[in-house]
């Protein structure tokens, strides 16, 4: 009997990958350290309703002001999807929907203290990540990195 043929074996090769990472896994693998060090330093100061799909919501440059339909196609996910998210953040304290006061039928997101607080906390753990991976490349090379990312994401 002819073994199956799993997806896997299309994509690993025998020594375990295609070869050495491109810039899609060079930007991901430091992001995932990003994200991790940002959920940890949430729940290490009481945030511990927040979990990884809720970080999107409040990524670079946060929901402050945005419709509802604006942030989604920002984030790339449906109407529904991030209506879902929302509808929990709002629940948990973090954000409300108020009408939009130039357009009634609209509505707008507000960060609460609360959604405030964490977005600062957020931003305190990057900052801390920021300092160790200077300390780690030094000063000259960590401001290179930067400059090069903002001109790649058009903040040059």
């Amino acid at each position: 009997m002819r073994d199956a043929i799993k997806s896997s074996d299309f994509t690993i090769s025998e020594t375990g990958a295609l070869g050495p990472p491109l810039i899609g896994a060079l930007l991901r693998i430091p992001w995932e350290t990003v994200r991790r060090r940002m959920l940890e330093r949430l729940h290490e100061q009481g945030f511990d309703d927040i979990d990884t799909p809720h970080l999107n919501v409040f990524l670079y440059p946060g929901p402050q002001g945005e419709r509802p339909s604006e942030l989604a196609a920002r984030m790339g996910v449906s109407k529904q999807a991030l209506n879902y998210l929302l509808g929990e953040l709002e629940r948990l304290g973090y954000l409300e929907r108020r009408a939009d006061p130039h357009d009634r039928r609209s509505r707008r997101i507000a960060l609460t203290r609360r959604g405030e607080s964490a977005g600062h906390a957020m931003r305190e753990a990057v900052v801390e990540l920021e300092h160790e991976w200077e300390a780690r490349l030094g000063r000259k090379r960590f401001a290179q990195l930067q400059t090069l990312l903002r001109e790649l994401a058009g903040h040059a």
